[in-house]
């Protein structure tokens, strides 16, 4: 009889019963320093993202006006349930950090071993250091540049890409109003009067939502990109035909010679192409505006040049240059609500299946975004990037 049955002898032997054990709820004890960072004026979580996190009994230790560049005072977190302090080592002491800058290697010194950071990496600035005082400290950590949503793509990123092309629309309207620099044009479809002619280099999440602002206030605009399926799914986003074309000189050089505002978003995996040269902004009309978004990773104009928000513009060849790297800490309120909205339901998730582990063995997304676990490299594209070695995460736990 067993040898015809699918099942072997020891299946059909009486098995014992098993019963399904309750994951049990962690409580995570959370720090928010305030950011030291030049021009830094974001916050992680806003006050109604503490209140949350306290309603599902975690702690939140937040550093005295962390806030304050955000307009959220210490009396709005203390109202919300959050302890505050003037200590920063305090606050660099809890299980778990959050930030928004990654933690300079001073912070690093005050984080205690086995700490959890939860922060951006910036891989372009960071230096080896940093990665060895990880490991020395057995630290875990996330990169929320790293963090995936469900549907494959990065929250974080998502998020301040739409907040930097929408500003750089309203940054561009702004500097044409300025008695200094500005053209006494106006964004904006006046009867009798011919649109502002803007021209948007890389049709991504900056692009999209920049066509969308410019399109928004009347304006004409023109993108370029050489990814068909980009341009195609920007006119589909935005609802409505525009004009569109690849990056070809001669089509580029003609909308750029007719242009009031040149907007640069084309990203690069190790910087950004230059897509604009000095002769061809030669041909730009004296007045016009250029806001190179992708500054960051070292600007598609050939001409851009690192600019602070206190000082962000300067001219060259008769137009105005804008190459400010961190555009959304400009709106800090509005960014830091964003950054907010992305971290309180995996901070809450987290604390739902009982820690970080436990999640990052359900979320494939969370996991995407971890690069260290307890002081080892987890992440390829770092360690290529620092030539480190590394672990696969999935053999470290199960």
């Amino acid at each position: 009889m067993i040898s015809n049955s699918p099942f072997s002898r020891e299946e059909l032997l009486p098995q014992e019963e098993k019963l399904e054990i309750k994951q049990k709820k962690g409580s995570l004890f959370i720090g928010i320093p305030k950011e030291n960072h030049f021009q830094e004026k974001r916050v992680c979580l806003t006050p109604d993202a503490v209140g949350a996190l306290t309603a599902h009994g975690h702690r939140v230790l937040i550093e005295s006006n962390a806030g304050a560049d955000a307009r959220f005072s210490d009396h709005d977190y203390s109202e919300a349930g959050a302890e505050i302090t003037s200590d920063r080592a305090r606050v660099f002491g809890c299980p778990t950090v959050l930030k928004v800058e990654p933690p300079s290697l001073e912070e690093l010194e005050m984080i205690n071993p086995q700490t959890v950071i939860i922060s951006a990496i910036q891989l372009k600035t960071q230096k080896k250091e940093y990665f060895k005082v990880l490991a020395t400290k057995r630290i875990t950590a996330l990169a929320f540049e790293f963090i995936k949503d469900a549907d494959g793509t990065y929250p974080a990123v998502r998020a301040l890409s739409e907040i930097a092309g929408t500003a750089s629309v309203l940054i561009a309207s702004e500097i044409m109003s300025r008695p200094e620099h500005g053209n006494g044009l106006m964004f904006g479809n006046i009867s009798g009067v011919p649109p502002i002619e803007v021209v948007i280099i890389g049709a991504g999440t900056v692009g999209e939502f920049a066509t969308r602002s410019a399109l928004g206030l009347g304006a004409n605009v023109k993108v370029f990109d050489n990814s068909l399926t980009k341009l195609r799914c920007l006119q589909v986003n935005v609802g409505r035909p525009l004009y569109t074309s690849t990056i070809q000189p001669k089509n580029l050089l003609k909308a750029l010679r007719r242009c009031d505002v040149a907007i640069g978003a084309v990203r690069g995996k190790e910087r950004s192409p230059v897509i604009v040269s000095e002769t061809m902004l030669e041909y730009m009309k004296p007045g016009s505006i250029i806001i190179d978004v992708s500054i960051d990773m070292g600007g598609c104009f050939e001409t851009s040049e690192v600019t602070s928000h206190d000082k962000p513009t300067f001219v060259k060849h008769g137009v105005v240059h804008y190459c400010v790297p961190n555009i959304p800490s400009r709106y800090a309120r509005t960014s830091s609500i964003s950054i907010s909205n992305i971290f309180t339901p995996y901070l809450i998730e987290i604390g739902e299946h009982g820690g970080l582990e436990n999640s990052l063995r359900i979320d494939k997304g969370l996991k995407n975004g971890l690069y260290f676990y307890r002081g080892i490299l987890t992440s390829k594209s770092v360690a290529d990037w620092f030539d480190l070695p590394f672990r696969d995460i999935n053999l470290l736990f199960f």
